[in-house]
């Protein structure tokens, strides 16, 4: 369990999203719950590894615990310059096999975790898709040793 916090760097809403992430750290530590900061992405923002990395790293500087943010390329330099674990999210639905392709790569990358949402439960298949995803992130299942899994499950 953790508080979430979506932040807005370098886009309208910046300064009083980072003012509430560093009021929810203030307020999770004095009862131990962990903080995450989420990266939010609106239509106008860039999504390069450069504004990830510096946008991860003010999110944890602030004091999350971890953070929520997304995958694009040089993912890898994003997590190194994060002090603390990063969770993917999901962004919009995919079909099986590329979302089963983006958590691979997230998870390769670095990221500790995964934050799937419609990706599994809009999936024709919810439940075989989560343990599908499970494998990748829990069994070190490649992309594709998890969709042959997945299709299994659903034949």
């Amino acid at each position: 369990d953790c508080l979430a916090v979506q932040t807005f760097v370098g886009a309208e809403g910046q300064l009083s999203s980072l003012k509430n992430l560093s009021d929810m750290v203030n307020l999770g530590s004095r009862y131990s719950i962990p903080t995450m900061g989420v990266i939010a992405v609106g239509k106008e923002m860039e999504r390069t590894d450069r504004f990830f990395k510096l946008a991860t790293r003010i999110v944890a500087e602030l004091g999350a615990n971890i953070i929520k943010s997304y995958y694009c390329d040089n993912f890898e330099e994003v997590v190194a310059a994060c002090p603390v674990p990063i969770v993917v999210a999901g962004g919009k639905k995919l079909p099986e096999n590329e979302a089963m392709t983006l958590a691979y790569k997230a998870i390769s990358g670095g990221a500790k975790g995964l934050d799937m949402g419609r990706n599994i439960f809009q999936s024709q298949h919810p439940m075989e898709m989560a343990r599908s995803i499970g494998k990748i992130v829990h069994e070190g299942f490649t992309d594709k040793e998890a969709f042959e899994f997945y299709n299994d499950l659903i034949h």
